[in-house]
């Protein structure tokens, strides 16, 4: 039998829509309050992200100071020491000043400094 025929005898042959609700879907469990979805999955990958590079950052300073402490003099290991340092403090710097972008952003264009690193969707106050 034909595809165009099988298509004709079905009911609905390509199967319903169903529109949101209130024109939008809505990410809010109703039950719990919280955020479903996408929306805290990459927040809790960011926030795990965010984590690790601090305690990396942390590791290093504290391994560049050992590695200092044991340089005996040597001008040329102290010099890769030293950058090795600069390197930590600069990530430090870099995942402080994120958060700080991001609180600008979220105070310009939501009007609350957490709107981007503490999303909520629900009623504002």
């Amino acid at each position: 039998m034909p595809l165009n025929t099988r298509l004709a005898q079905a009911a609905d042959p390509i199967g319903s829509i169903n529109a949101p609700v209130n024109g939008m879907v809505n990410p809010i469990n109703a039950t719990t309050g919280q955020l479903e979805g996408m929306l805290p999955f990459f927040n809790s990958i960011l926030r795990l992200l965010f984590i690790s590079a601090g305690l990396f950052a942390f590791f290093n300073l504290l391994w560049a100071g050992f590695m200092f402490i044991n340089a005996g003099g040597d001008a040329e290991y102290i010099s890769k020491v030293w950058s090795k340092i600069y390197m930590s403090v600069i990530g430090l710097v870099v995942i402080v000043a994120s958060f700080l972008f991001a609180a600008i952003i979220g105070m310009l264009m939501f009007g609350n400094p957490t709107a981007l690193l503490n999303p909520n969707l629900g009623p504002r106050p």
